[in-house]
């Protein structure tokens, strides 16, 4: 099947009886497996008399080699999935079974992608980003302070580079433009955090999804913000060589180097807020962070700070 749209993935038409040929199969055998794309992978495909079978958008497939080529300062071993649970869920399966850091998963589709708190991450085929970075992190807590903040910073400035207008972020992990939700960010962690350990730097990025029922929340793309179709190999190397400049910055010279420049772009600062855990809400003014990157609010006049994955931030409805 994946044969099949390799030879569609070029958006032009190609009839039955050469598609059949070049696959080794029939024209009903064809049929069927194009049925099969529909049906599995939710993409759509124009069947016109006379001239054959044309996918309705053409498809930019994953490919290490050409992400390999364009990063090359980032010689991470770089693994593509057709169709896979979550890219973390086999980062975590294969840090398991030994694997070396550092190294990079990537998927065309996620059957079960999360986010923070458990939440359901929507993965159409070939459309979005779901990327997990492994590294392995020696000598203690100093270095994952802020850690997802620092990756939050290096995916907004990859997005600015394609010409992504207005992106900003949202602590502890989400990269906005404007109100609407374009990328999040899951780290999770293995190991003994006080000595040697592996962290998995989870990004999910919207890059050439256009509409969807399954997002319960405001949100947009690359493609809906500039209009143009994003090459997601180019969008990879890209992150890769961002993401090893501030990872870099942040184990030379530690968090507090990077925590002006996060402020400088965090879209709620100053605003009035609600910081919610559980069924507890705290009203507060966002005031910035500290040099962990903890969340500093004003409550009541007084400042306090927190922190912790189970958190949610949200803008108060008189903010």
């Amino acid at each position: 099947m994946l044969t099949l749209l390799e030879l569609l993935k070029d958006g032009r038409f190609h009839s039955g009886q050469a598609l059949g040929g070049a696959l080794g199969v029939s024209r009903s055998a064809v049929w069927k497996q194009l049925q099969q794309l529909e049906s599995d992978l939710g993409l759509s495909i124009h069947k016109v008399r006379g001239r054959g079978y044309q996918l309705a958008v053409p498809l930019m497939l994953l490919n290490s080699v050409d992400i390999r080529e364009q990063s090359k300062d980032c010689p991470w071993t770089v693994l593509v999935f057709d169709s896979i649970d979550s890219t973390n869920a086999e980062a975590l399966r294969s840090i398991e079974l030994g694997a070396q850091a550092p190294f990079l998963v990537l998927a065309e589709r996620q059957m079960a992608g999360r986010g923070r708190r458990g939440r359901k991450w929507v993965s159409p085929f070939a459309e979005n980003l779901y990327y997990s970075l492994v590294l392995r992190v020696d000598g203690g807590m100093r270095q994952l302070e802020g850690l997802s903040l620092v990756v939050g910073l290096a995916v907004m400035q990859t997005l600015r580079q394609f010409g992504i207008v207005g992106v900003g972020l949202k602590w502890p992990n989400d990269v906005l433009v404007g109100p609407k939700k374009i990328a999040g960010i899951l780290l999770e962690l293995v190991g003994d955090p006080a000595d040697v350990c592996h962290i998995v730097l989870g990004v999910g990025i919207n890059v050439n999804m256009q509409k969807t029922d399954e997002v319960d929340q405001q949100w947009t793309s690359m493609r809906l913000e500039s209009g143009l179709q994003v090459d997601r190999n180019q969008l990879v190397a890209r992150l890769n060589m961002m993401l090893k400049a501030y990872l870099a910055r942040h184990q030379l010279q530690g968090f507090a180097s990077i925590q002006e420049e996060w402020e400088q772009n965090h879209l709620w600062q100053g605003r009035a807020v609600s910081l919610v855990a559980g069924v507890n809400k705290i009203d507060g003014i966002v005031m910035g962070i500290d040099q962990q990157g903890a969340l500093r609010l004003k409550v009541d006049g007084i400042e306090s700070v927190y922190s912790g994955g189970e958190l949610s931030l949200r803008l108060r409805d008189d903010s």
